[in-house]
């Protein structure tokens, strides 16, 4: 890891940063770091492995997320994910959901740290590529600032450089995963603390980032930036960051739309639908005049059976 790997990133989210998002967002900024949805132990060695974990080599860099809670399983998940050429292997310690707490991961985890360790640990032994971890501020009653330094304190321990902090506590009972992202307040600030009490650390920041002003704001106290719900429903911001942090982007969401559109003829010819990759993009024209229209038209039509890359450029407002 250098100093820019984690200087903006795209979060892990179920349902939506599949490989066709990831696509898109790389044909957006070609340096941001691209994160894939959590993926268990148990899919990972015993799924369909192309399925789950196939990627398209322009998505590079591009890390794994893994949930689990068992070292071994999650060092051979780690290997796996590497030998598949992964650039990163990363550890779920944020999720809130029910699923994931049935499982024995995700945000309960917090209140594991020493198991946390030993996760992390067996995971940085079995492979070569940076292990890294994302987690919340707290969980439940365990909401303190000094809860939170301890947990960074012990993981660190154990060999973690970076750590991902989603700046809101998580309430494993109460709130559902979508009220766990909005409802706990942001405390930024308890992020930026950790910076200057762990200076051997680096620490990227999530969390209510959704206008590019303010995200870079946020870089004069934190080493990255993560975005999770505007990168998706405003992926053009990717670009915005990325022209401000001096990365390489697209030139218009025209030439993005040109971009997917071939992507699109590919995906069709290996037996793909549009709508897997066409649902991804339509925030691409958010805020833009012809927006309204593009959404529309990708909506009603993206998943009829004879839908192919045409529909993208004819929707285009550009």
């Amino acid at each position: 890891m250098n100093s820019q790997s984690h200087l903006l990133c795209v979060a892990p989210m179920m349902d939506w940063t599949d490989r066709h998002c990831r696509f898109f967002h790389r044909t957006i900024n070609s340096a941001a770091l691209l994160y894939t949805e959590m993926v268990t132990t148990g899919a990972v060695i015993h799924g369909d492995r192309e399925r789950l974990l196939g990627f398209n080599a322009a998505e590079h860099p591009v890390a794994l997320q893994l949930g689990g809670s068992d070292p071994e399983a999650l060092a051979d998940a780690a290997r796996i994910g590497a030998e598949t050429g992964y650039d990163e292997i990363n550890l779920n310690v944020g999720c809130p959901s029910d699923r994931v707490q049935k499982g024995r991961f995700g945000a309960c985890l917090m209140k594991e740290p020493a198991l946390v360790g030993d996760c992390l640990a067996a995971m940085a032994a079995a492979v070569d590529v940076p292990v890294t971890v994302k987690t919340r501020i707290g969980v439940d009653e365990h909401d303190s600032e000094a809860f939170l330094q301890d947990f960074v304190a012990s993981v660190a321990e154990r060999g973690v450089e970076l750590f991902v902090i989603h700046a809101r506590k998580a309430w494993l009972s109460g709130l559902s995963p979508k009220q766990n992202r909005e409802i706990p307040p942001l405390a930024y600030d308890r992020v930026y603390r950790l910076v200057k009490r762990f200076p051997d650390q680096r620490f990227v920041l999530n969390g209510g980032i959704v206008e590019t002003d303010s995200a870079l704001a946020h870089l004069d106290h934190v080493q990255g930036l993560m975005l999770g719900r505007a990168a998706y429903q405003n992926p053009w911001i990717l670009a915005e960051l990325g022209t401000a942090l001096d990365q390489p982007v697209a030139e218009s969401r025209r030439a993005v739309v040109d971009a997917m559109a071939s992507y699109a003829e590919s995906h069709l010819a290996a037996g793909g639908r549009l709508q897997q990759v066409a649902r991804h993009m339509l925030g691409l024209f958010h805020g833009q005049p012809g927006a309204r229209r593009w959404r529309q038209v990708l909506s009603q039509n993206m998943h009829k059976d004879d839908a192919g890359p045409e529909l993208l450029v004819e929707a285009c407002p550009e």
